[in-house]
């Protein structure tokens, strides 16, 4: 009897499980002005970096150039990483090739050497 399930029907359903987690109380005037203060020293601090930074035109005059470099540098990392993973298959499929070799060999040279009338005992 331990075992038997019987369904709770006190259950709430499950599309309200999240419902009494929400705030849905409304901010005060204090914690609002208090924010938005944070927000406008962010943004003061933000703009103050910005102003600090030299040659700002003449960055903004290289990032086509610079991009463009960028761009044929990914391409010619691309082709260098199909080569060299060319290479390393090439290293792995000859030394596959071998050990296949070398058992072939072994298995040719045990079924020569094989006694004719060997018994084997299970």
């Amino acid at each position: 009897m331990a075992d038997l399930n019987i369904p709770n029907l006190n259950i709430k359903s499950d599309k309200y499980i999240f419902k009494k987690k929400l705030n849905l109380r409304r901010k005060s005037k204090r914690r609002l002005f208090t924010e938005s203060f944070f927000l406008f020293i962010f943004s003061v601090l933000l703009v103050y970096v910005n102003y600090l930074i030299p040659n700002k035109n003449l960055l903004i005059q290289n990032l086509p150039t610079v991009l463009n470099k960028s761009f044929l540098l990914i391409i010619e990392l691309f082709s260098y990483l199909y080569e060299i993973f060319l290479v390393v298959f090439i290293f792995v499929s000859l030394f596959a090739a071998l050990v296949l070799m070398i058992g072939c060999f072994y298995r040719l040279l045990r079924v020569s050497k094989r006694k004719s009338k060997q018994i084997i005992y299970k």
